[in-house]
Formats: C-alpha cells, structure tokens, sequence
C-alpha cells in the first residue's frame, strides 16, 4: 500500500523540483532559510505586544508552545520513526533532483520541521487575530512559500510537508487551547 502512494510522492516531487528558474533559485534559498525570517518575528513580537499588552506574554507563550510542539514532534518523534531519507539522499535521484542548498540537511526528512514551524506559527496568529485582522490569513501564504521552498530546493517530498504542515497546524490548536484554558484560571481568580 505505501509504495504506490511513495512512488506517485517521488514522482510529485520530481516534477515540482523541476519546476525552476535562477530567480527562483535565488528566491527559494532565502525562503528556505531560518535566519532569513528573524526580522519578520522580531516585528511580530512587537506587533503582538502593541495589540495586545495585557496578553502578550500568554500570546507569546502559546506561540513559542506551538513553535516547540511543532519541531519536536517532527524532528524527535516522526523522523525517527518513519525514517524516510530524504529525496537528495536517495542515490537513484542523485542525478535528477534540482538541489539548490549546500546542505541537504538530515538523513530523514518526515515530516518537515520547517513546514510543521511555518504552518504553525500562522495557524496560532489566524487564531488568536484572525476575526479582527481577516489580512492574518496571509500568513498561510508565507507559511506554503516556506514549505514549498523545501521541495524546491530538493530536501523534502511533498507528502513530508503536508504533514508537516497539519502538525504545525495541530500544535497551534492545542497550544491556543491550553493558553485559552490557562488563561481563563488566571482571570478568574
């Protein structure tokens, strides 16, 4: 049962990680950077205090939960498990993948950490600001720029950044229950 789904899977990904041009190139190794996103947080971090003062430090908590939930539930838990290498480890696709990063990264790449981060991360902002800011949803389309770049560059499969992405999305919900929870105790007393 998993070899058709894995096959159509490899063959997705092939096509999508030919799907490139040097801007794109350009564009998708910056997106698929970390440390490319530290000024948009840090704005967030402070958008997120001059919103909401008073809850910005719970905000802010179940956002670094969410963030944390994420990433170790697809890099300490998934990866290990399913041991699935990823596409720019695989010997056969060595001379067919389009592989735009020095480093392929980690032996196994399911789920994908940077897609469960991303997806995650908007999911708690749509959440917490998305009935009164409705432009929250744009970070959904950062978060699919983030998780399609890791396609892209040739690290992941489509299928690690879909659960990635649903374990982001996942661990917002649970984070912003625990902190809607949490933080009815503390009104209350």
């Amino acid at each position: 049962m998993l070899h058709p789904i894995q096959d159509l899977d490899t063959q997705f990904f092939l096509w999508l990680n030919a799907q490139h041009t040097p801007q794109a190139d350009w564009l998708m190794y910056w997106a698929t950077q970390r440390n490319t996103w530290i000024p948009l947080y840090l704005v967030l971090v402070a958008g997120i205090v001059w919103e909401s003062p008073k809850r910005a430090a719970g905000i802010i908590g179940a956002v670094i939960l969410t963030t944390v939930l994420a990433d170790q539930t697809t890099a300490s838990l998934l990866k290990p498990l399913v041991q699935r290498l990823r596409p720019c480890h695989v010997a056969y696709l060595q001379n067919k993948i389009h592989l735009v990063v020095e480093s392929c990264g980690g032996q196994y790449g399911f789920a994908s950490s940077h897609a469960a981060n991303s997806f995650g991360l908007a999911t708690a902002l749509w959440l917490f600001f998305g009935k009164k800011y409705p432009w929250a949803a744009g970070f959904f389309g950062w978060a699919f720029l983030v998780a399609y770049s890791r396609i892209y560059v040739g690290v992941h499969y489509p299928l690690d950044v879909l659960a990635g992405a649903l374990v982001g999305a996942g661990a917002a919900y649970l984070a912003v229950w625990v902190h809607q929870k949490w933080f009815s105790l503390l009104v209350s007393r």
